[in-house]
């Protein structure tokens, strides 16, 4: 991965939120240009900001960097739901998504 990497996804996240580059940056508690900064590649987030805009977007850093989740969003509070699942629960859950992988 790299940085354009970088640049790409949050672009990719902030556009699928409906957000500015500008609210997202104030909304970082950062000045208006920062995600433009990143944007055009003069910069990139410290580790700190990184964790932020994961949290501002509700995913892990797991989830940013795979690109395979379409909505990283939607399937970290799916994740999250899933946690608090009884084992009998889980059990029902996995039989549900070997039916839904059939009828594909």
């Amino acid at each position: 991965m790299d940085e354009e990497f970088i640049r790409n996804r949050i672009t990719e996240l902030r556009l699928r939120e409906g957000i500015s580059e500008y609210q997202l940056s104030l909304n970082l508690g950062q000045n208006r240009g920062y995600i433009q900064a990143i944007s055009s590649g003069r910069a990139l987030p410290s580790m700190k900001q990184f964790l932020n805009i994961c949290d501002y977007f509700g995913i892990t850093p797991l989830q940013f960097f795979d690109i395979s989740e379409s909505n990283p969003k939607l399937v970290k509070n799916v994740w999250d739901g899933i946690r608090t699942l009884s084992d009998d629960d889980l059990i029902l859950l996995l039989g549900l998504i070997a039916r839904f992988n059939q009828e594909k």
